[in-house]
C-alpha cells in the first residue's frame, strides 16, 4: 500500500464529481459559506453534459435547425443565398467554442464561491471518525487504489461521479461503432446511420444527422419511439421521424453488429418476425446509461446499492451518515442534468442546515430537442387514468394543435401539439405533453403552473402574449372543457 499522506484542511463538504450535479451542489455550498472540495478526475469541469452531452448535441442541432431555414430561404423572402453548403468542421468548431466558454465560467464560479478543485481520482475510505470523512485522491486517471494517493478530510461527503454510455455485449466502441462521445468527434457527417435506442440520445443524433442528409435507421426494443412519454406523444414523433425519411422499426430485436469492409451491418428482428439486415456507414448504440458506481469505495461504508445505484432518502443522504448522493448514481432518479443539480441544492440545504424541499418526482420537466421538440412533465394519459381508476376517479383531457397557433404558422412549424391532463373534479394539472415548436421552452409553465397547484379555471384566465407560442398553452388549457378558441 503506497503512503498516504492527510491534507491538514478539514473541508465542510467533499464533492466527488465536477457535473451538474457536482458543481451546482460546491456554488451553493459557497454561497452558504461552507469550506469546499471539489474533486474531478476529468482534465476541465463540466462533466459528460458540457462535454459530452447537453451543451454540444444541442449546439449542433440548432445548427442543423439553421440549415433546415437555410434550405428554404427562397420561401422566407430571402434571396441570393446561392447553393448553401454544410460546413462540418466549422458546426464541430462552434460547439468546441460554446463547450470552452462555459468551463472558463466554471472555473470563474469556483473561485467566486471559494471552492477549491482538487483534480484527482477520489475513493471513500469507510465510516467518518470521530465525525471526519476521509476521501483518497489518486493522481487523475489513475484507478489502482494502492496508488500513492492524498487523503482529504470533510465533515460531509457528496457522490456525484455520473454516468457512462451502456454498450451491447461483446461490442466496442470505435470510429464506426459509436456512442454519444465517438459520434461528436466524427470527421464528416455520415451518409448512412443505424441508431439503436429511441430515448431522448437515439432520436436527438436522428433528428440531427438527418437534417444534416443523413439516411437514418432506427431500431428500437420497446413498440414506440420515446416511451417514457405520452403514447400519443411518440405517435406524433414518429408520424414525423416518417415524414423526414427516418426509417423506424420499434418492437425489434437487434441480432448481431457486424463491421464490413467499410461501414456496419445491423441484423434484427422487426415486429413481424421478419429478419431484417441493414447495412450502414456507422451504428450509434444509444440504449441508456449505467452509474459510473464502481472503484469509489463504496464496499467500505453502508451504502445501499441496487443495479450499481445509490439509495438515498429526501435529502440525498445514503445509508452511511455524512455521505450523500446525487445526480445520475441516485436509484430511481431521471439521469437528467437540471434533475442531478437541484439534487446537489437539496444536499447542501441539508447539510447547512437550510431549509429545502425533496424532489417532487411529477414535477420534473423532460425535455428533447428533436424536430419537432418534445417537452413533458407529469403523468401521461395512461398513468392518470390509473391512477384515476383506482382512487375512484375521473380524469380530463384537452389537446391543442399547433396548426391553429398565429406564431407557428410564422415561424413555419406545424405539426405537434399541447396536451393537458386534469383531474375532473378539482381540475388540477395531473400532466403535461407537448410535441412541437419551442415544446422544451413552453413546459417550464407548466412545471410552475403544477408547482403552484393551478386549477384549468383558473389557467384559463392567465393572459398569454399575442402572437406567441405560449398562446397554444392557453388554449389546451381550454381544450380541457371544450373552450379552445382557436380550434
Amino acid at each position: 500500500m503506497a503512503e498516504q499522506v492527510a491534507v491538514e484542511t478539514i473541508y465542510d463538504v467533499a464533492i466527488l464529481g465536477g457535473g451538474p450535479a457536482g458543481y451546482t451542489a460546491a456554488i451553493r455550498a459557497g454561497q452558504f459559506g461552507l469550506k469546499v472540495a471539489l474533486i474531478d478526475a476529468s482534465p476541465k469541469l463540466g462533466g459528460t453534459c458540457l462535454h459530452w452531452g447537453c451543451i454540444p448535441t444541442k449546439a449542433l442541432l440548432f445548427s442543423a435547425e439553421i440549415w433546415d431555414y437555410i434550405k428554404s430561404a427562397a420561401d422566407y423572402g430571402i434571396d441570393g443565398i446561392g447553393t448553401p453548403v454544410i460546413n462540418w468542421t466549422n458546426m464541430l468548431a462552434r460547439k468546441n467554442a460554446i463547450i470552452a466558454k462555459h468551463v472558463k465560467g466554471l472555473e470563474f464560479l469556483m473561485k467566486k464561491n471559494k471552492v477549491t478543485v482538487l483534480p484527482g481520482y477520489g475513493r471513500l475510505t469507510g465510516p467518518a471518525q470521530d465525525g471526519i470523512h476521509t476521501v483518497s485522491l489518486t493522481a487523475a486517471g489513475t484507478a489502482d487504489a494502492t496508488a500513492e494517493s492524498t487523503l482529504v478530510q470533510a465533515r460531509n461527503v457528496l457522490l456525484a461521479t455520473g454516468s457512462d454510455a451502456k454498450m451491447l455485449p461483446n461490442l466496442t466502441p470505435d470510429d464506426r461503432i459509436l456512442t454519444n462521445m465517438e459520434i461528436l468527434t466524427l470527421q464528416a457527417v455520415p451518409k448512412s446511420l443505424i441508431v439503436i435506442g429511441a430515448g431522448a440520445v437515439g432520436v436527438e443524433f436522428s433528428s440531427l444527422f438527418r437534417s444534416l442528409g443523413t439516411e437514418i435507421t432506427i431500431v428500437e426494443f420497446l413498440p414506440r419511439l420515446v416511451p417514457v412519454e405520452d403514447e400519443e406523444v411518440s405517435k406524433e414523433l414518429a408520424r414525423a421521424f416518417k415524414k423526414r425519411g427516418i426509417d423506424v422499426n420499434t418492437s425489434a430485436k437487434v441480432e448481431s453488429v457486424e463491421k464490413t469492409e467499410s461501414g456496419v451491418r445491423v441484423t434484427f428482428t422487426d415486429q413481424n418476425g421478419k429478419t431484417v439486415v441493414k447495412e450502414a456507414d456507422k451504428v450509434l448504440v444509444a440504449v441508456g446509461r449505467a452509474p459510473r458506481t464502481a472503484n469509489i469505495g463504496l464496499e467500505t461504508t453502508k451504502i445501499e446499492t441496487e443495479r450499481g445505484f445509490l439509495k438515498t432518502d429526501t435529502a440525498m443522504q445514503t445509508a452511511e451518515s455524512g455521505i450523500y448522493a446525487i445526480g445520475d448514481i441516485v436509484l430511481g432518479m431521471p439521469q437528467l442534468a437540471h434533475v442531478g443539480g437541484m439534487a446537489g441544492m437539496i444536499a447542501v440545504a441539508s447539510i447547512a442546515g437550510r431549509p429545502f424541499r425533496p424532489i417532487n418526482h411529477q414535477r420534473i420537466p423532460g425535455c428533447t430537442y428533436t424536430e419537432p421538440q418534445i417537452g413533458s412533465v407529469g403523468l401521461t394519459e395512461a398513468a392518470a387514468r390509473a391512477q384515476a381508476a383506482q382512487k375512484g376517479q375521473e380524469i380530463k383531457v384537452g389537446k391543442f394543435p399547433f396548426g391553429g397557433n398565429s406564431k407557428a404558422s410564422i415561424v413555419d412549424a406545424h405539426s405537434g401539439f399541447v396536451k393537458i391532463i386534469a383531474d375532473a373534479q378539482y381540475g388540477e394539472i395531473l400532466g403535461v405533453h407537448i410535441i412541437g415548436p419551442s415544446a422544451t421552452e413552453l413546459v417550464s409553465e407548466a412545471v410552475v403552473a403544477m408547482d403552484l397547484e393551478a386549477t384549468v379555471d383558473e389557467l384559463l384566465y392567465t393572459i398569454h402574449a399575442h402572437p406567441t407560442l405560449s398562446e397554444a398553452m392557453l388554449d389546451a388549457y381550454g381544450a380541457v372543457d371544450g373552450l379552445a378558441i382557436n380550434a
